[in-house]
């Protein structure tokens, strides 16, 4: 496969020598966990495990071409992901609560993760896409710094769930072309409740801010993303997310130019699926089109308009 014509951030780090000193950095946040903003404190290096349920070694689910992601990700060899098993977050409607919450997958060491990001790359793929990676990020740029050395030269996309340390993302800065964070609740109160992190508002829009500053807009050649941020967010019955708070804050806070896919998929899932819900009975029903059309219309009216098939 031809590598693309811009060259991805972490090659320049490969070539001055920064990305192994880089790696050995974001490890000396294991030994008193504070990878994420949950800053647990435990001893990952023994193996001891927060609330991510992760010790020293990644877990990984799965991994390979995908083509349900956004376009400027899938063109047409289609988005390399990697599921990470476990997450920082633990939503109540979770969808893929199989892997974030039942822990579904395997444990492998970091040049395993290198070995199958180049197979990734050589099949085809336009990027690297690593999901749920806010808990494993040490263990990434260990993976990213050895397949780097053995010619991986496609961008990397950061697709977290927006609950980000910045200092943790400081790290990342000249490694990850393309952040893909999650802008899931304009509240801490309904985050607190739903996903059990009173912060997340805080914590995600300071995320954000920084992956900004990092990368920028997002940028597409020939239709490709090849680097920049896209923020997804995804629209919860009666509002609960706070569309009306989290899409204007993009528009005024980041950049009226921010791609960003609103999302109309929510149904009910895990916790709240077949289940007497008492403080939120909305979440026992899917979103309506009133819901999801005032939602873009909030975008709008803020002065976002780059949006993905709308």
């Amino acid at each position: 496969m031809k590598p693309d014509k811009r060259k991805p951030a972490y090659r320049f780090l490969l070539e001055s020598g920064e990305l192994p000193e880089r790696a050995d950095r974001a490890d000396s946040l294991l030994s008193s966990c504070t990878v994420c903003s949950r800053k647990c404190g435990v001893n990952r290096l023994d193996d001891e495990k927060g609330f991510c349920r992760t010790g020293l070694l990644p877990v990984i689910s799965s991994y390979g071409p995908h083509f349900g992601e956004e376009p400027p990700l899938v063109g047409t060899g289609g988005s390399g992901t990697i599921f990470a098993t476990h997450c920082n977050l633990a939503c109540r409607f979770c969808q893929n609560s199989d892997i974030s919450q039942c822990g579904r997958g395997s444990e492998i060491i970091p040049s395993q993760l290198a070995e199958i990001m180049i197979r990734l790359q050589d099949a085809g793929c336009h990027n690297i896409n690593l999901v749920t990676p806010s808990h494993i990020v040490p263990q990434l740029i260990r993976s990213i710094s050895s397949a780097a050395g053995q010619g991986l030269s496609i961008p990397i996309v950061y697709n977290s769930g927006g609950y980000d340390s910045v200092e943790t993302l400081r790290l990342l800065d000249g490694i990850i072309d393309i952040y893909m964070p999650d802008a899931k609740y304009g509240s801490n109160a309904i985050a607190a409740d739903l996903s059990r992190v009173p912060d997340y508002a805080d914590v995600m829009m300071a995320a954000i801010r920084e992956m900004h500053r990092q990368v920028g807009d997002l940028v597409i050649e020939n239709g490709i993303a090849v680097r920049g941020l896209l923020v997804r967010h995804l629209v919860l019955p009666e509002n609960l997310a706070r569309s009306d708070l989290v899409l204007p804050w993009i528009a005024d806070e980041i950049s009226r130019e921010t791609y960003v896919n609103i999302m109309d998929q929510y149904h009910p899932d895990w916790q709240v699926s077949g289940r007497t819900e008492a403080k939120y009975p909305a979440l026992r029903r899917g979103i309506t089109a009133d819901e999801f059309a005032r939602a873009v219309r909030i975008a709008r009216d803020a002065g976002l308009h780059r949006f993905p098939d709308l």
